[in-house]
């Protein structure tokens, strides 16, 4: 990665804290941009070069998340199944996050309800590729067999549930992020998917 595109990510990231802590202070709505700026230590126009809409700070650590699912499924084991293989980079892409983080990120979300309805792990040009390797492994053609595009699907639907579960539980209730995913998960696959994860827990 250059120096500029580490500079950009460090300024994305500190723009994003403090919208975060705004919004669970004040409320998605009550923040403005040039409130955010402000907490953020850079100018209007530095923030709007970064950061296209205050909708999009809270929805693009989904998006970010799921953007790493195609290249985590690509370094699983050859001989892993589609299903299985497809799980398990969902749920190492959903515990990379510290605990903290997601915390903050979560009580900003809860002041922006109507935005929970758009969660999306992952975008079209991605879930496209993920068909794609879902076929390999299946030894299937995409263009002609339905079923890797229905596990795509099926699967990131659950995790996405998942996601929103996590995002709508009350603190208190001790569900983690990487829980909700694995519940969900867990409810769409066979007992061999939820054997071979909690051996790998163990």
């Amino acid at each position: 990665m250059s120096l500029r595109e580490r500079q950009r990510r460090q300024i994305r990231a500190e723009i994003q804290h403090a919208a975060f802590e705004l919004f669970a202070r004040d409320g998605f709505d009550a923040v403005t941009t040039e409130q955010i700026a402000a907490a953020a230590g850079v100018s209007p126009s530095t923030y709007f070069r970064h950061v296209r809409s205050k909708e999009d700070l809270l929805l693009d650590p989904v998006r970010e998340g799921g953007a790493g699912i195609a290249t985590l499924l690509e370094e699983r084991p050859g001989s892993e199944a589609a299903d299985v293989a497809l799980a398990q980079a969902i749920m190492t892409r959903s515990t990379t996050l510290a605990a903290a983080e997601l915390e903050q990120w979560r009580a900003a979300f809860r002041t922006a309800p109507h935005l929970l309805e758009r969660v999306a792990l992952i975008t079209p040009e991605h879930r496209e590729r993920l068909v794609e390797l879902v076929a390999q492994r299946m030894s299937r053609d995409p263009e002609t067999d339905s079923n890797p595009g229905l596990l795509v699907h099926l699967m990131l639907a659950a995790a996405e549930y998942g996601y929103l579960q996590w995002l709508r539980s009350p603190n208190n209730r001790g569900a983690t992020l990487a829980v909700c995913v694995e519940g969900a998960l867990a409810a769409v696959l066979d007992d061999r998917w939820k054997t071979d994860n909690r051996t790998q827990r163990a």
